[in-house]
């Protein structure tokens, strides 16, 4: 299949267990862990994870799509040829992968991941 994937969702937001409750109850989606890493498992037969952050006082409210990548490097390299630009460089999740976000020509801001 041709293309990167969206794999994962993050909901940004100031009040975790307000948005956990709202979104638990109206889409009947399964969240656990801790205000600061509340994991979502939405179901059916292709789910794709997501999770809260409270990180609304410094980027707002927000939802963004992760794009799985083979190097996270190259892809902002290529975002900014293309009039996009890096918002947080790479960060590595020991264990996991790396992620990074991009803003696209309009301001969207985008997610990119590479697992481990």
């Amino acid at each position: 299949m041709p293309g990167n994937p969206v794999v994962h969702f993050e909901i940004g937001c100031e009040d975790g267990s307000r948005t956990r409750d709202f979104l638990s109850a109206l889409f009947d989606w399964e969240i656990t862990g801790r205000e600061a890493g509340l994991a979502i498992q939405t179901g059916g037969d292709s789910p794709i994870s997501g999770h809260i952050g409270e990180l609304a006082s410094e980027w707002g409210n927000y939802v963004i799509v992760y794009v799985q990548v083979d190097d996270l490097e190259a892809s902002l390299t290529k975002a900014a040829e293309l009039g996009g630009k890096a918002l947080v460089p790479p960060v590595d999740l020991p264990g996991q992968g790396s992620f990074a976000w991009i803003a696209a020509p309009e301001g969207n801001i985008i997610g990119l991941w590479k697992p481990a």
